[in-house]
């Protein structure tokens, strides 16, 4: 290894986190509110809504991340005239493709409720949203959280994905460097070590939130 000659270089890589950050927090909140919606489609009585959520699921888990976003990029300005940033691209790609995936697990929480509370809560005479704003979901976002981080953290590593449309991520600017100095191994290592201090620290947040969770029952 020759760290010494990629040592000047290791800033700009740096400033890739702020990059990365943005698209992986942008899309998890995209993923979360789109999630969350096609898992009461999924539970809905009607038809229409449960069957286009199970449809979108499958299309989007059945596809690759990468073709997603390649059609967002390329295929959506073709399609519309609309020139497309690769910011807008990547959050649509990224935010809907997570949908999918957190959708499943917010409808697994939500199943795993108690019938009695919700009979309870329609016996009282609460209105459906209400009741799951207020007392369903609450629940089964304290069961699914482990799964809510697992998926963030995909997030976080998929979002290199970035890099195939030309946004100075991480990983495009370990790459910059090594085409810049020949040397590829240095600014990949220093790209998966911050990689890794990132995932490390959502896991940290993670558990100190299951811990006010368990207190706070």
């Amino acid at each position: 290894m020759n760290l010494e000659q990629i040592r000047e270089y290791i800033p700009f890589i740096l400033e890739g986190i702020t990059v990365t950050l943005q698209y992986t927090f942008a899309a998890a909140i995209v993923g979360f509110i789109w999630g969350t919606i096609l898992a009461l489609f999924k539970i809905s009585s009607m038809k229409p809504l449960k069957w286009f959520a199970v449809a979108y699921t499958s299309i989007f888990r059945g596809t690759p991340l990468i073709l997603q976003l390649m059609i967002a990029y390329n295929a959506i300005p073709q399609l519309t005239g609309y020139q497309i940033s690769p910011f807008q691209a990547a959050l649509l790609a990224f935010g809907l493709n997570s949908a999918a995936y957190i959708s499943e697990t917010i409808r697994a929480g939500i199943m795993a409720i108690d019938k009695g509370q919700i009979e309870a809560a329609m016996s009282l005479g609460i209105p459906y949203s209400r009741m799951m704003i207020h007392i369903v979901l609450p629940q089964a976002m304290k069961n699914i959280l482990p799964a809510l981080v697992n998926e963030s953290i995909a997030l976080l590593k998929e979002s290199a994905l970035v890099s195939t449309i030309g946004v100075m991520d991480l990983l495009r600017r370990a790459d910059y460097v090594g085409a810049k100095t020949y040397l590829y191994f240095e600014p990949y290592l220093i790209a998966g070590m911050i990689y890794y201090v990132l995932v490390m620290a959502l896991t940290g947040v993670a558990k100190l939130l299951e811990r006010r969770l368990r207190r706070s029952d």
